[in-house]
């Protein structure tokens, strides 16, 4: 933890956002697995403040509810009238100083838009602003266009930032300025509030603009300073579903590179999607065409996609999993999945298990070693070690008023085309015949056989189907309408 521990980190999301053209508020966009707001809450977070306030106007009762669910500590403070970013920064400070909070040192105002600037910056500005001595220290970047952005204007010989001149207001030589305004500010506490005070509405929108701050600090002899990015893309708000898919594409760049330089193989990080919220271990590969999302975590060894899409799943050390819908899963070690499998919430696989080709699992742990091949459905169950089930097997746990369970023991094998009907129980090494319906308990080491007896009505197709090709090919093969051969029964 850095010793410049801001007082307050204030984080403007008061904003409709309307270019988003959206019914969900603008910071509470999705971008790698956390909302808008969500990343900057994160990354203020990493500066340890002593207290976190975002301050929330429109759709506030869904914005105060979100955060609730990302950080339990937020507090928050309304703008019931969007009146400009100064108003927002004083609603924020009345809301500490209306809980009995003293504010004495650092406080830092961001941005609820602006999910890639990171911690690293921000705790960059609290240190640079501390050692400069600064009243204020805005955070500035170099960009290759600064079109449409506040130019920062320097004093030429001591360095320090005279002014910010909107684009619009700007000289031809202040055009020509490349360091901009992210919007992103640390404050000394008092000076802060006092200006805030003095922050006049006689301008074009009648609002109070919290740029003006620095102005009246300078005019009162104070030092204004900056602090300079090292990646001028972390201050880029979103504004627009083209800018929110831009920025997604760098933060996710930014993932796949911290998770390959931890150890994991990205075969095409152009094809890969990884949320914030993922973990992983070394040695863990990623093939093409693969989302990782939530809370998943790939342990050492194992192999993922391509083509696979896992959210909220742990993936054990040595499994491949290919091809694979899952959701809240957990895949044993050496277990292997795929392709073209769904792990629904709830299936637990143990080590050196599969699960085939067209199989669904839901709600069932499956014992080391078992295997589902291909082209069936497992739900509400649960299936002992070392056991095999059959092709095209169902297990129909669904009366159409409730779920039920069934069990099938260890060393089992269970023939294809079997339906389970819930709730039933196989013991242990028992098998069941292919094509059964089993509705009832089968005792361990028994084979259970629930199926109709076969019948074959000899001459049938000639009788009923003759001149057709099936009538011509069974005379070839000998048979004709007045074979009398008897029905097997």
């Amino acid at each position: 933890m850095s010793a410049n521990r801001p007082a307050a980190v204030v984080v403007l999301a008061a904003g409709e956002g309307t270019r988003m053209k959206s019914a969900t508020p603008k910071v509470l966009h999705d971008i790698c697995g956390r909302s808008l707001l969500g990343h900057v809450v994160a990354a203020s977070r990493s500066l340890f403040p002593e207290n976190l306030v975002v301050v929330v106007g429109h759709a506030r009762e869904q914005v105060s509810a979100h955060l609730a669910e990302v950080d339990s500590k937020v507090r928050t403070a309304v703008q019931y009238e969007q009146n400009g970013t100064g108003h927002a920064v004083r609603m924020g400070l009345e809301e500490l100083s209306g809980s009995g909070v003293a504010l004495d040192g650092t406080v830092v105002v961001t941005c609820g838009d602006t999910p890639l600037l990171t911690g690293e910056t921000l705790q960059a500005l609290a240190d640079t602003h501390a050692s400069d001595g600064n009243a204020v220290t805005v955070l500035t970047a170099e960009v290759p266009d600064s079109t449409g952005y506040g130019r920062i204007v320097r004093d030429p010989e001591s360095g320090a930032v005279t002014a910010i001149v909107e684009h619009k207001d700007a000289t031809p030589e202040q055009l020509a300025v490349s360091e901009i305004n992210s919007g992103v500010f640390a404050f000394d506490a008092q000076l802060l509030t006092d200006a805030l005070g003095k922050v006049r509405t006689d301008n074009s929108q009648g609002e109070e603009y919290l740029t003006d701050v620095l102005g009246i600090l300078r005019s009162a002899g104070h030092r204004v300073g900056a602090s300079v990015t090292g990646d001028h893309r972390e201050i880029l708000g979103i504004n627009n579903r083209v800018q929110l898919a831009e920025a997604r594409r760098l933060l996710n760049g930014r993932l796949l590179e911290a998770a390959m330089l931890a150890g994991v193989t990205v075969v095409d990080p152009a094809s890969t999607w990884l949320d914030a919220t993922v973990s992983y271990e070394p040695d863990a590969t990623v093939l093409p065409g693969t989302q990782l999302t939530g809370s998943t975590h790939l342990a050492s060894g194992c192999e993922v996609g391509p083509n696979s899409r896992l959210t909220d799943t742990v993936v054990g050390e040595g499994a491949t999993v290919s091809n694979t819908v899952a959701l809240g899963a957990e895949v044993g070690p050496g277990a292997n999945v795929g392709p073209f499998t769904y792990l629904r919430p709830g299936t637990k696989l143990g080590g050196k298990t599969k699960a085939g080709s067209f199989v669904e699992i839901k709600n069932a742990e499956i014992g080391e070693g078992t295997k589902v091949p291909h082209l069936s459905y497992v739900g509400d169950a649960s299936i002992g070690e070392q056991s095999n089930i059959g092709a095209a097997s169902v297990f129909v746990n669904y009366d159409g008023v409730n779920k039920h369970r069934t069990t099938i023991g260890s060393h089992c094998r269970t023939g294809a085309d079997n339906m389970f009907v819930a709730p039933v129980t196989v013991g242990d090494g028992a098998y069941t015949a292919a094509g059964s319906v089993i509705t009832k308990d089968v005792p361990p080491g028994s084979l259970a056989v629930a199926r109709g007896q076969q019948r074959n009505i000899a001459g049938w197709v000639a009788r009923k189907r003759p001149g057709s090709a099936a009538a011509q090919a069974a005379e070839s093969a000998g048979g004709s309408a007045d074979s009398q051969a008897p029905e097997a029964g």
